[in-house]
């Protein structure tokens, strides 16, 4: 039997990937058989892109989350992976809590509608840990870490989890939260994330382009590719709630490495001085958003599922590279 699907955020760049691979390959939800999607709902406030818009099986929706919801029936599964960035629900508090908040809540009360409760994931972030000044350094996270958001960003993300658990916990719907890592290298333009410089910092190079470092070189960060990212966010998806285990949010694997690790990384996979193109330049705004994550992660639960980090940046690169061939001057 097909599946019916809808992807929040469906026009972005996490959201087209997942898109692209719920049309390519059938999904198994929840333990079930693997089926093709039959009908894929891509909510956003822009177009998808034109190959997306073209397939038969797509029904774009563009308007704002909440309206959008009002008109959509009834789904096997949806991808939560709408809302606003961390420099920008930093920046604009009203609009992070509506967007993060206030449209998760809007989301769950939908699936909370259906005859019989969907799959939901949730794409939460790393940014509900940080190193609360009354305690210090956060050191290794493991998956029993105490959640200690230290940006708007992070607590509204942790806040979406806590819905998620208990919507799940009264049997409302079948949610599984994801904390993702920093996605690099994300092709296309910068966003305003607080992160969003450790893709420009290697997709801006690569276009023969100069790109701003705001952090020391040494500044120790958590990231995953794309592929991983994506492996991810399909896993809490596919497996069943005994195999789930707790209504706790799981932390997805991160390679750990630094800004200067990742430019000597693009001049092996790109060519010695590539790098040169890089301006360091350090931003207290941003650096205090991003020193206060953290770094070092344990994964045992995700492991468990079959999910592993990328092994080097370098990796990461050369995949970017072989995705995106225009990327290269």
């Amino acid at each position: 039997m097909s599946k019916t699907v809808a992807i929040t955020g469906g026009a972005g760049f996490l959201g087209s990937l997942l898109a692209r691979r719920l049309l390519a390959t059938p999904v198994a939800l929840g333990g079930e058989p693997a089926a093709p999607v039959s009908e894929l709902t891509l909510i956003d406030v822009v177009e998808p892109q034109a190959d997306l818009a073209h397939d038969e099986r797509v029904q774009p929706v563009i308007a704002d989350l909440e309206t959008a919801l009002a008109g959509l029936g009834e789904v096997d599964a949806v991808f939560h992976l709408a809302g606003v960035v961390s420099g920008a629900a930093e920046a604009d508090f009203n609009l992070g809590m509506r967007t993060n908040v206030d449209g998760t809540r809007a989301l769950l009360e939908y699936t909370r509608r259906h005859r019989i409760p969907p799959i939901l994931v949730f794409s939460s972030s790393l940014a509900v840990f940080g190193s609360d000044p009354a305690i210090g350094p956060i050191g290794c996270v493991d998956d029993d870490t105490l959640p200690r958001p230290q940006s708007s960003y992070g607590v509204q993300k942790f806040i979406g989890e806590q819905f998620v658990a208990d919507y799940t916990r009264k049997g409302f719907v079948r949610g599984r939260s994801v904390r993702l890592m920093t996605v690099s290298v994300r092709p296309g333009r910068p966003n305003a994330a607080a992160s969003s410089f450790l893709s420009g910092i290697i997709r801006e190079p690569l276009a023969g382009q100069r790109a701003v470092c705001p952090v020391p070189p040494d500044t120790p960060i958590a990231l995953s590719s794309p592929r991983r990212t994506l492996d991810g966010i399909l896993r809490a998806a596919e497996v069943d709630d005994a195999a789930w285990g707790s209504r706790t949010a799981m932390n997805l694997p991160a390679l750990t490495t630094t800004p200067r690790e990742m430019a000597q990384a693009l001049d092996r996979v790109a060519g010695s001085g590539t790098s040169d193109l890089i301006d360091w330049s350090d931003d207290p705004a941003v650096g205090a958003i991003v020193r206060s994550w953290p770094s070092v992660f344990r994964t045992p639960r995700a492991h468990r599922l079959g999910l592993a980090a990328e092994q080097s940046f370098d990796d990461i690169i050369s995949a970017h590279l072989n995705d995106n061939p225009g990327g290269r001057p």
